[in-house]
């Protein structure tokens, strides 16, 4: 077994595309000893050379010295063949994702390799141990999944196959650290970790866009202003690209059984069929030009006839405060005119009329789950007043940008919250990997601003709870039904992330 500490660590790559040559970076950067081989010989010369422009621009920029950036090229060289690869310790696979490819690949490489010579794959769904099984010596064999652009992302998810000996799995996460990489150990499942809890960010921004709620720029401004993420989903579609996620997403959804929280839509498969991928073709949910996407507002427009009075349904503290700032008065009784605000969990104005009998015409909804100093967000039932939707406009906006949605079941923020966190807490039910390991996982993989189980506990459980479960009836849609760790947690008032001492 290879120590990963080694001052003479040998490694190989198999593979010289942007994972490959991110991998190399990283390996050669931490002194390791590596061999870079793949079939198109000028493409790993390319690669080469891109990984030693990548290091001189260091230098340039004042982040590694000249001496740094020469001990660290010398320790990369092209393989000619995979021959090359007879004194390697570890070898690391980053081909094409194709089943049949990478099985023939390592059974041809077990032929070649040392008895003790560890074999990965940098594979980001295909199941280890269906790649594993056609090996002699499958307890060698594990995942080391890095995600793009290497430099840049600092997490690497170690996968834990069927037949995978804890000595090789324990070496690979010193290998990981080694590389200036945060290790999450993550048994062999579909989508391992990253590519599972990410499903649930796109897909509800999907289903909300296709129900006809929103559209792409409003779902990618709430989510941004309201709660922090660096990208909306569209734009994260749209930049890793219909022919990544679509794939990964059925694929995901299809191997646990169709289950319905992992649902994408037609939408995206219609995107994905017609070769609108995105930037890269430079239409996906947006347009772009020269590289620049045509973003159209996610803005209502604000007038100057703000609305003078308020009545307040259902209020509770949260609702009544932010209220009492807006500079209307806040009537004690329906004055029968005046719009009726009130601030749902799970909810549509449709619902709330239709329980409370409250006129739908006046009533208009505000989510005050996400950040609201930025951007708030506001919707009417179907046959709300035009005049009174606006009045209210005018008077959110005076302090805020105003987004306008459809009625909807939990807005917008609410229901891709809810779903994020959700999936983080079925991800610890089904055992993927202890709660903060999910939440650094998704915050190091995704770059979300929070992990899942961190967004639920910073929510609220039982709000979570109530989200999905109100959700879930109306709809009568399993999509939405709670993690059984959620409803327990909710149920007795624990952290989201609490796990019982063995």
């Amino acid at each position: 077994m290879f120590d990963p500490a080694a001052a003479d660590l040998r490694l190989g790559i198999v593979g010289a595309g942007a994972m490959g040559g991110g991998i190399a970076q990283v390996a050669i950067s931490a002194g390791v000893d590596v061999i870079l081989f793949d079939q198109n010989a000028e493409a790993a010369a390319k690669t080469r050379d891109a990984v030693f422009a990548r290091l001189d621009k260091r230098v340039t920029n004042g982040k590694a010295s000249p001496e740094e950036v020469a001990a660290a090229k010398a320790c990369l060289r092209l393989g000619e063949s995979l021959q090359d690869f007879a004194d390697r310790q570890v070898v690391i696979e980053a081909i094409i994702e194709d089943l049949e490819i990478k099985r023939g690949l390592f059974r041809e490489l077990e032929g070649i390799v040392a008895a003790d010579c560890v074999l990965a794959s940098n594979t980001s769904s295909l199941p280890i141990g269906a790649i594993a099984r056609v090996c002699e010596r499958r307890e060698r064999i594990a995942g080391l999944h890095f995600f793009n652009p290497v430099p840049v992302m600092r997490l690497v998810e170690v996968i834990r196959g069927p037949d995978s000996a804890p000595k090789v799995v324990e070496a690979l996460r010193g290998l990981g650290s080694r590389l200036g990489r945060t290790p999450v150990e993550v048994p062999d499942s579909p989508g391992f970790l990253v590519n599972l809890g990410g499903r649930a960010y796109t897909t509800e921004g999907l289903a909300v866009v296709q129900e006809g709620v929103a559209t792409p720029a409003q779902v990618d401004a709430i989510m941004r202003d309201g709660f922090g993420f660096r990208m909306g989903p569209f734009e994260l579609m749209d930049l890793t690209g219909m022919d990544v996620n679509f794939p990964v997403t059925r694929l995901v959804h299809e191997s646990f059984f169709h289950d319905p929280r992992l649902r994408s839509t037609t939408l995206h498969r219609s995107l994905f069929e017609s070769g609108r991928l995105g930037r890269k073709t430079n239409h996906g949910h947006y347009v772009y030009r020269d590289g620049k996407p045509e973003v159209p507002s996610a803005d209502a427009a604000v007038g100057d006839k703000p609305a003078r009075k308020l009545v307040l349904f259902e209020a509770d503290e949260h609702l009544r405060a932010f209220a009492g700032e807006l500079g209307a008065d806040l009537l004690e009784e329906d004055d029968g005119s005046s719009p009726i605000l009130a601030a749902p969990l799970g909810e549509d104005c449709t619902e709330l009329a239709r329980r409370s009998g409250i006129d739908p015409t006046r009533l208009i909804a505000i989510d005050l789950l996400p950040d609201v100093s930025a951007r708030i967000t506001l919707m009417g039932a179907p046959n709300v007043d035009p005049e009174v939707r606006q009045a209210v406009i005018d008077l959110l906006g005076q302090k805020r940008k105003v987004t306008a949605i459809a009625d909807s079941l939990g807005f917008v923020a609410q229901r891709i919250l809810s779903m994020v966190g959700n999936l983080g807490c079925e991800m610890a039910q089904i055992g993927l990997a202890p709660p903060e390991d999910i939440d650094t996982a998704m915050k190091l993989g995704l770059n979300y601003p929070k992990g899942p189980l961190e967004i639920v506990e910073h929510l609220g459980c039982r709000q979570v709870f109530t989200i999905l479960e109100r959700m879930q009836a109306l709809t009568g849609d399993d999509r939405y039904r709670p993690s059984l760790w959620l409803r327990r947690r909710a149920a007795l008032n624990l952290p989201a992330g609490y796990r019982p001492s063995v």
